[in-house]
């Protein structure tokens, strides 16, 4: 397959995919998402848990922050608070100095064991063969450029990783309210930018299997408030504003489901979270039950049905302080804002 030119991305795309999640990998992370979702996060009080300085991806943020040398300290470090800081978009660099040409090999290893502690060990791999992947030929390490805000021990503090497909965050909690350190996004392109109907080799598409099993338990009055026509612009953080209990929400809400679909919604959020680690979707859970797990709205858009198959590629679950936005037209692209407040 000839390379081509994601028009969204602004990069080649190699034919090349990174190897799917397996059936076992997938099944085993998906039901123990699921059981730890039905057990009593988005059915009890809320939850208390949330990344600390002393999780290990912050742990080893903080290391690598210690040993930067002057020079790297001026390009890659700001206040706590800076403009940068809660950016996000689909492909970019929150500094211009990349990985391989600005870091030792050891802070190189440092940053990689950051990057593999945010997500769970069942995905850690899965994830960071994806941004390897959608980096072409830069790779992991000639893909990816962070930045630190703040300074680790002496209050608050955000390491962030950006590259292709990839904006990631470890806080400590520093951020308060706000789940991930902030809005954070994933996606793939596993062969070329358009990817076929069923998306082969996607790492995420899982995800929209499992959401379009929602839509089939639908009945048909139900799918008439669920399906859409066109969905949001990707347009950078704007792509993630949230609404706030005043503005209208897309889709229908789940207070209109019964019991058995709201349970279903539950695994697709379980789906969703699975990839992370359990620090960040503990708290991603807390901050849903504290906003009201019957607020969320589930919406999908059959304008960008890839193949025409009815097997919907675009869809999102929202809230008034919450957006979990999976754009799977023409390649997935997950956009991810989850607060206390709007």
């Amino acid at each position: 397959m000839k390379p081509t030119s994601c028009p969204d991305c602004g990069v080649v795309e190699s034919a090349s995919a990174v190897p799917a999640v397996s059936r076992r990998r997938f099944l085993h992370s998906t039901l123990t998402g699921a059981a730890a979702l039905a057990a009593s996060p988005l059915l009890e009080p809320a939850l208390r848990a949330a990344p600390t300085m002393r999780s290990k991806s912050e742990t080893l943020a903080a290391q690598l922050f210690k040993g930067l040398t002057p020079e790297q300290r001026a390009a890659v470090c700001f206040p706590f608070g800076h403009e940068l800081q809660a950016r996000v978009d689909n492909n970019w660099h929150i500094t211009k100095p990349t990985l391989d040409k600005f870091f030792t090999a050891d802070q190189q290893a440092l940053t990689k064991e950051i990057f593999r502690n945010l997500h769970s060990p069942e995905y850690a791999e899965t994830v960071y063969n994806q941004v390897t992947h959608d980096s072409g030929k830069a790779g992991f390490m000639g893909g990816s450029s962070v930045a630190f805000f703040g300074e680790p021990g002496s209050g608050k503090f955000e390491f962030v990783l950006t590259g292709r497909h990839c904006t990631r965050r470890c806080d400590g909690d520093s951020v308060a309210g706000t789940a991930f350190g902030g809005p954070i996004f994933y996606g793939h392109a596993a062969g070329s930018f358009n990817e076929q109907p069923d998306h082969p080799g996607n790492a995420y598409w899982y995800q929209a299997k499992r959401a379009n099993e929602v839509f089939q338990a639908l009945s048909g009055k139900q799918r008439e408030l669920a399906l859409l026509g066109d969905s949001r612009e990707e347009n950078g953080i704007l792509t993630v504003k949230l609404k706030g209990k005043v503005k209208p929400i897309d889709g229908i809400p789940l207070t209109e489901l019964s019991r058995d679909q709201k349970e279903l919604v539950h695994k697709v959020m379980a789906d969703l979270l699975a990839p992370f680690r359990k620090e960040d979707t503990d708290e991603v859970m807390k901050l849903v039950n504290q906003n009201g797990f019957d607020n969320l709205r589930m919406a999908f858009y059959k304008n960008q049905d890839i193949g025409k198959d009815g097997v919907w590629d675009v869809w999102q679950i929202e809230g008034p302080a919450m957006v979990w936005y999976f754009r799977g037209d023409p390649h997935v692209h997950v956009w991810v804002n989850v607060r206390e407040n709007a």
